[in-house]
């Protein structure tokens, strides 16, 4: 019997002007893997690490980093200005706009020290639109692009229906706090049930570890701002993956986003089970098989005339 690879996660640093940014690598062996490399993109509540290397015992695989590094990616992940370990100090509130800049960042950085042009791109919720931006200011950047929990115009959304209701308290400061119940409403606002109590437990855990609070900006830009990306400017491979129950957007909303992307090189997903924060529900190995199929998809041998 084969033994699993060994994963090693690396410590990086680069710096916005002079805002310093962390990133986080894991890798099985040497880096960048055989498969490629993996940009994944955190929301608006919590910073990277806690999202996309959750380590919860009794449960293998949580760590969606450690997942696809042995599947031979190299995974990347960054947080944001104004969350985790990067540096908070700035009085901004960090918008989709911003983030897209922390993208540039990052890859600027990973391109250096690693030598990669191109990169899998898993945006979830408003990292589905940082990673949107960011792959329609730079096509070039993004291999293949993964928007989970995403949303377009926000049309039909119940969550951001009620989230308006505060919209003049998150436009009146850049950061609003968090605590164990706002994590915990995350899985108990669309579909209570989607995830076990101990996930969630431990993701709260992780996230209150590094940030007492969280910077407001996603959180006005999905309450007056969208449309915040085009559709028609978005011209790399893309997948939209929406949870059954995932209330951030309605799936009118993203149908007609999907029909507007240009590449015939599309992809619409629905995820049976699965509310907000689908690596931390208990269907979370549907995300991480269509995310491998869809990173792993071959070129095509035929386009037509």
């Amino acid at each position: 019997m084969t033994a699993e690879p060994s994963i090693v996660g690396r410590e990086h640093w680069t710096t916005k002007g002079d805002v310093r940014l962390f990133l986080w690598e894991k890798a099985a062996g040497s880096s960048p893997g055989p498969r490629g490399t993996i940009l994944f993109v955190h929301g608006s509540s919590m910073a990277s690490t806690p999202t996309f290397d959750l380590q919860v015992p009794g449960r293998p695989d949580s760590s969606a980093m450690d997942y696809f590094a042995r599947l031979g990616y190299d995974t990347w992940c960054v947080d944001m200005e104004g969350y985790g370990r990067s540096d908070k100090r700035r009085a901004i509130n960090s918008n989709i706009a911003n983030g897209a800049d922390d993208l540039e960042v990052a890859t600027d950085y990973i391109k250096r020290t690693r030598g990669v042009e191109s990169f899998f791109t898993y945006g979830v919720s408003s990292g589905a639109l940082r990673a949107a931006l960011f792959a329609e200011r730079h096509p070039e950047r993004v291999r293949r692009l993964a928007l989970d929990a995403f949303v377009w115009t926000g049309r039909g959304s119940p969550t951001l229906a009620d989230r308006r209701k505060r919209l003049p308290e998150y436009e009146s400061k850049n950061r609003r706090p968090i605590d164990q119940a706002f994590v915990r409403s995350i899985f108990t606002r669309d579909h209570p049930g989607t995830a076990d109590d101990e996930v969630v437990a431990a993701f709260a855990d992780a996230i209150l570890a590094l940030d007492d609070s969280v910077p407001t900006g996603t959180y006005v830009d999905m309450c007056a701002n969208l449309p915040v990306v085009d559709p028609a400017r978005i011209t790399i491979p893309t997948l939209i993956l929406r949870g059954e129950y995932d209330g951030i957007a309605s799936v009118e909303d993203l149908v007609e986003f999907f029909a507007r992307l240009p590449n015939p090189d599309k992809q619409f997903a629905v995820m049976p089970g699965i509310a907000h924060a689908s690596f931390q529900q208990k269907n979370f190995r549907i995300p991480y098989h269509i995310l491998h199929g869809f990173f792993s998809q071959p070129a095509p041998v035929y386009r037509g005339a």
